[in-house]
């Protein structure tokens, strides 16, 4: 009886130990993310972790994030290897278990999470779902006479594709020809009703090809590299199409006269010198804090367009657009209007390497309210930047350039200074005209005398 005993308590304990595996998921670094690839793994399968060791690196759209084990455990089985993209948020890519654990499950635990995630994507691609259109919006059909009843009844989706009014297909068909420029006109939809499916995109052949029409000659003899486009890189693509197609840019100018920020820069600096800790102050400094001041002055571009409402910041998070290996990225300078500039010059500083190296943590780079694109360093004479929604400006600073100007003071009747152009990208739905001349004036004003910065 006691040999019985400890048997089924054995077993009972090696069945506990084995419903202690459990699926570690990619997880959700911000609000946005909706998908994620895995940079690196830092533990290996077998070994344990304690909470607060980071068990890999996350790769989302803006940064490479570290992920920390909440709570002690072993690392069981990787399901998802180094270099995975394009993991959705939710989808298993490890098994991990407790100290002590039986893990010999690991393995079919892993195959079996391995065969969900494909079977759950093609499940939600076979899901009727309301007819969408790539070209033009959904049109309210419920009012149609008999006739156009009895016309739709007699041609189907796959029909309709031929006359171009509609275009059905899923969600992610549409977004996969979107970035490999397929026409979904051409796909044959093997769905339900005709609908465009992933594999229909992902299968396409153009009508060239394979009909034998004469095509441009190939390049198979071109010296090139392919570079996978990074989940950045896409992100950023994306998001500058839409703002570009969907918010009504218009575009001001003005020149902004240097000396006196220029002279007052080099006493900073000179006074700075070999002072522990100190940084030298740059223009982009003088910038920066001169956009808060005139945020301030004239807030309207302090905005954010959320449907039917705008949100007018009494704040001046300034995003600072940065160039990185892998594409784009804003972070933020939090509450500028109430920083020095050296601060503002450590903390940008600071930010910009956090950036180069993609370890910003989302709280850096999300939230902003406006945006300051600075290509001066880069010797540009003139540009316009693509807003960054939801923020309805972005002001675009280029390199100062020497220009004679006139000057009464001056025996020969002019000067040469130092003259840099600045271009307000605004969102017309918020910022009018005369808001934008007005908000650079005030803008110019300040940066022209920056001895106002400390009044």
């Amino acid at each position: 009886m006691a040999s019985l005993s400890r048997i089924l308590s054995r077993n009972l304990h090696v069945s506990a130990r084995r419903q202690a595996l459990s699926k570690f998921t990619m997880p959700a670094m911000s609000p946005t993310m909706t998908e994620g690839g895995i940079a690196s793994w830092k533990k290996k399968e077998g070994e344990q972790f304690e909470a607060g060791e980071v068990l890999l690196e996350i790769e989302t759209d803006k940064a490479t994030i570290d992920v920390e084990a909440q709570e002690d455990g072993v690392l069981a089985k990787i399901i998802s290897q180094d270099g995975s993209k394009g993991i959705p948020v939710g989808t298993a890519i490890a098994i991990v278990g407790e100290a002590g654990d039986d893990l010999s499950g690991a393995a079919d635990m892993a195959k079996q999470a391995a065969s969900e995630a494909p079977k759950a994507a093609k499940e939600e691609e076979s899901r009727p779902k309301e007819p969408a259109t790539l070209e033009e919006p959904q049109k309210d059909t419920s009012k149609k006479d008999k006739s156009s009843k009895d016309d739709s009844k007699s041609s189907s989706p796959k029909e309709n594709l031929k006359t171009g009014d509609r275009i059905f297909a899923t969600p992610i068909a549409k977004k996969i020809a979107l970035e490999k420029g397929i026409p979904l006109a051409q796909v044959k939809g093997s769905g339900p009703e005709g609908r465009i499916l992933r594999e229909d995109v992902e299968k396409f052949k153009p009508a060239a090809a394979s009909s034998g029409a004469l095509a441009p000659p190939a390049a198979a003899d071109a010296e090139y590299k392919e570079i996978p486009v990074s989940s950045m890189r896409r992100t950023i693509g994306n998001r500058l199409t839409q703002s570009k197609q969907n918010l009504p840019h218009f575009y001001v100018t003005v020149d902004i006269d240097l000396t006196k920020a220029n002279k007052l820069r080099e006493v900073f600096n000179a006074s700075l010198a070999g002072k522990e800790g100190a940084t030298k102050l740059s223009i982009n400094d003088f910038v920066m804090k001169a956009v808060a001041l005139a945020l301030a002055e004239v807030p309207e571009p302090n905005s954010a367009l959320e449907g039917d409402v705008i949100k007018q910041y009494k704040k001046a998070d300034i995003s600072m657009a940065v160039a990185t290996p892998n594409g784009l990225i804003t972070p933020i300078i939090k509450d500028v209007g109430s920083k020095g500039l050296a601060a503002i010059s450590v903390e940008s500083k600071t930010l910009a390497k956090k950036a180069r190296d993609g370890k910003l943590a989302p709280h850096e780079y999300q939230g902003g309210t406006f945006t300051v694109s600075n290509m001066g360093m880069f010797g540009v004479s003139h540009f316009t930047a693509i807003i960054n929604p939801p923020q309805c400006c972005i002001l675009a600073v280029s390199s100062p350039t020497p220009t004679m100007v006139p000057d009464e003071s001056s025996e020969k009747g002019w000067s040469t200074r130092q003259i840099m152009k600045v271009t307000l990208s605004s969102d017309h739905r918020v910022v009018d005209g005369a808001v934008a001349a007005r908000w650079l004036q005030s803008f110019k004003g300040y940066l022209e005398n920056p001895l106002t910065f400390m009044l």
